[in-house]
Parts: structure tokens; sequence; C-alpha cells
């Protein structure tokens, strides 16, 4: 049965080899936050850095346009669409602009592959709420025609995925979950948060578990065949996975750059994949048989974590497995059960104390004008954990964290966006967070906030200590929140 577990050595790897790849991972500092790998239908490594676990829904970000894309590839199974179509023909409503020469001609396969007339502004800020009102009726600046090369338009996607809802009255996860989860028996928590307007975020905002993802993986692995039942057409997916156009104008090396189907991504080993920010990823290998998926959090490191994740997984997994089993280690498994078992959500590691810390403890500081409109602030720090007290335009705040791990609370800042992408919050509503914090030398504190709730994001803050005089230098990484921790403040004692 789907998810039967088995040992990596029935799968052809031996054990030591899959806990040697998570040990790196560790090593190397990944902030994974679950990882599995399944040969046919069965998993041979399962694990969650806590607190996630195997039912935790998780953000997908741009693994979702992989679903929009099967959802557009039904409507073309069904007789509703065409690859060839022009897109403008479908919102003729929402067009009240001059349309530009290029976009008129874009047909939904431009879209599906990304050689579109690209150009469009970023839609958080913009005056126009709708997004593909937006994108049809925008001033765009470079332009291009449609179907010449490859460049990533993420609002492309979101313009498909409203026509499902055109096209078929139902959200996105509706159609989906009708034609495709019910049938995987997966999906059962899932959801998919709304733009501003009330249709899906489809370019983005899928949550889902790590074996949600494996299951829409398998369907897709398999021809687009479910227990004999063919829910999409094999011709479709054999043309959504491969080929189509290539994306490497640069022609640099990466885990992704292979080339690019319709909304998904092509791999070394004739592989495919579906990828999220933050290094939310899904390889298939029809020709080894082989699933791998994770979650994690990289945001920020550009592709480094990206590229350590999935060329590591070829390295030391891919490249080693066997088509036939192994013989079996009961040693070897039980010393990678302890590994998965034992595996915890990232923290910054450090000095527990500093000869500034009593001097500094307790001490009210002053802030100039600054950035973050912090006007005050006070550490309070013992040997395991601490606060940060401070005050700014929301007024008091306290973030509490630990000293070499994690301590987890709701992120204190207030207004960011909740069930609706872009509106901000006013009942109260705080992310879930984990914060860390360590000395990095005599005078230096560094204490780093991760965003673990639907919208994912970090903030990094070093404390630099002088006399009685205070840096702060304020850093995140984080789509549309956290604007308020960046920059730099210059505070004294008070």
């Amino acid at each position: 049965m789907l998810f039967d577990k088995i040992t990596p050595e029935s799968a052809g790897i031996k054990s030591e080899h899959v806990a040697e790849y998570i040990e790196k991972l560790e090593k190397r500092k990944v902030p994974m936050h679950s990882l599995a790998i399944m040969k046919g239908e069965n998993i041979f490594c399962e694990c969650y850095w806590a607190p996630y676990n195997k039912d935790s829904l998780h953000r997908m970000y741009s693994q979702t346009k992989s679903y929009v894309s099967i959802a557009i590839g039904i409507l073309i199974d069904e007789g509703r669409l065409s690859l060839d179509d022009k897109i403008v023909d479908y919102f003729k409503d929402i067009i009240y602009t001059p349309l530009n020469e290029y976009l008129k001609n874009q047909t939904i396969r431009d879209m599906l592959t990304m050689c579109t007339i690209g150009g469009c502004p970023p839609w958080f800020t913009h005056e126009i709420q709708n997004r593909a009102e937006l994108y049809f009726n925008a001033k765009r600046n470079k332009t291009r025609p449609s179907g010449t090369y490859w460049e990533y338009d993420s609002s492309g996607s979101q313009v498909l995925s409203t026509l499902v809802e055109r096209i078929t009255g139902k959200s996105l996860f509706e159609f989906l979950n009708e034609k495709i989860f019910t049938h995987l028996g997966t999906f059962k928590t899932a959801t998919i948060l709304k733009a501003r307007t009330g249709d899906s975020w489809g370019d983005s905002a899928l949550l889902c578990t790590t074996r949600d993802m494996l299951s829409f993986a398998r369907l897709l692995l398999n021809g687009g065949k479910w227990q004999g039942k063919a829910l999409i057409s094999e011709e479709y997916v054999r043309e959504a996975t491969r080929k189509q156009v290539n994306n490497n104008k640069d022609q640099r090396p990466g885990a992704f750059y292979h080339g690019y189907g319709y909304q998904i991504w092509r791999t070394e080993q004739n592989g495919f994949a579906f990828v999220g920010m933050g290094n939310q990823l899904t390889v298939c290998l029809p020709e080894k048989d082989l699933i791998f998926t994770c979650t994690a959090d990289c945001q920020g490191d550009g592709e480094l974590g990206r590229e350590y994740i999935i060329n590591s997984f070829f390295d030391l997994i891919v490249d080693r497995i066997s088509d036939t089993p192994l013989a079996e280690n009961p040693e070897q498994a039980k010393k990678l059960s302890s590994v998965c078992n034992s595996l915890e959500l990232f923290a910054v590691k450090g000095e527990k104390s500093s000869p500034v810390a009593d001097k500094i403890n307790g001490k009210t500081y002053v802030c100039e004008p600054n950035p973050m409109g912090i006007t005050e602030l006070r550490l309070e720090i013992t040997d395991n954990k601490g606060v940060l007290h401070y005050i700014n335009e929301q007024g008091k705040k306290e973030l509490v964290f630990g000293i070499n791990h994690n301590e987890f609370s709701h992120f204190p800042q207030l207004g960011y966006s909740n069930e609706v992408g872009g509106e901000r919050t006013s009942d109260g509503f705080m992310y879930k967070c984990a914060t860390s914090g360590a000395w990095l030398d005599d005078r230096q504190l560094f204490i780093y906030t991760q965003i673990i709730d639907r919208y994912l994001g970090n903030a990094r803050m070093i404390f630099a200590f002088k006399g009685d005089a205070l840096c702060v230098k304020m850093e995140k990484t984080a789509e549309d929140f956290l604007s308020e921790y960046e920059g730099t403040l210059v505070a004294r004692q008070k």
C-alpha cells in the first residue's frame, strides 16, 4: 500500500548512506523541516525536524504552480481549453486599457512554459487589487513577443489559476479535490490561501503535508493513473514533465536548470520536479522509480541550500542506489532511525555568555531615529534564554529567545496577512515563530527568528555593544512582511 515503510536496503540503498545524507544537511546547517524518499509506493526514509511532523500543514509556495498546470491539463483533456487558446479571450470583461500587442497573441502554452511577454509589476502594494486585472491592464516597461524565451513569470501562473476558477465555477482546491485528491485519499487537511479579491492564491499558497506531496508525485510518475484509473491523460503528463523549453539562459550549473515543461522543472538523470520558494521540493526520477520530497526555509541564502539539498541527494542517494534489494543491516537501520528521531528545527549556536552580559543585562537603551521605528529596547538574559523588550510604533513588544536552542512563541508584530495574501489583519493575529540566540563574540549577540506558520520567513538581529553604546543591525527575508525589522539603529543606555 502507498506509504508502507520499508528499509533502505529493501529499496537498494544502505541505511548508512541515507544517514550520511541527513547528517550532511545538519552539518551544513540547512534549515530543514521535513524529508521523505520513496521507492515505488514505499517510503524508505521519512523524517521531520521538530516541531514539524507528518501531519503538519506546510506552505508549498511555487510548488502550487505545478498543481495549477495539472488543473489546466484536466480542462484540456475535457475539451474545455486548448494549449493554443489566446489567454486574453478568457478575460475580456476585465480588460479596459489598450492591449499590449504581444499580450494579444500570448497563448496558454506560452504561459505554462513561462515564455510570456514579461514585465508585470509586483502586486502586493499595487493599487489594482485583482491580480488578473493587473496582469492585463498594468503598464509594462520591457516586453517581448510571447513564445520566444523562458523567464520566470509568477503572475502568469496566478492568471492560469484564475482561469481554472472562471471555467469551472469552483475554487482551485475544490476542482483539484474533485478530480484528483479524493481519488488519492490524501490532501484531506490541505487548503489554498486566497488572493485579495477572493480567488485562490494559485501561484504560491497551497498548504499540505509532506505525504500529500508524495502522493501527487506518485500520480505523475504513474502517467496520470491511479489504481488503474486515468485521472489525467498520459499525453498531458508526458508533455508537462518533459523539456519544452530551455530555462538556462546563462548556461550556469543548477539543480533545476535542465529545461522546463508546463510549470514543472527538469532535473538531471531525466527527472522532473516541483519547486517552491524556501526549498519546498519534490523530485521524480522515472528511470529509478524514485521520489524525493522535502520542506524547509532556506530563504535568504540565494540557491545555496537548494543546491546542497539536491546535489547531495543525487550524489549520496541516487548514484548509489541499486536496482535490486541489498542485504538487511538491522544495526545500521537502527542508527538511521535514531538520527531521524533526534532532528530538531535549526537554532543558532555560539557562546552562552559574554564579558559584557552583566553590563547590558536589564539596561534600557534609548534609540536614535531609525527605519524600524524602535524608540527603546532592553535585553534580559539568563544562561538558558532571554527576552528582547522593545517599543515600536505598535507599542510595547516582547520576543523570547533560547540561548543555543529555540523558544517557541508568537512573533509580536500585528497586522500580517493570514487567510488572504496581501490583506492586513486587525484581529490580533500573530505568526508562530521559533527564536534562538547566541553570543558571536565578546561584544555581539545574535538573535534569529524563524516564522513557522502559513507564511515562512526569518529575521536576523545583531546587537553590538561598546561602552554605553549599542548598534543593532536587522535584516529580514520574508515575502510581504517583517519589513519593520530591516535596517540599522544606534542607541545608548538610559
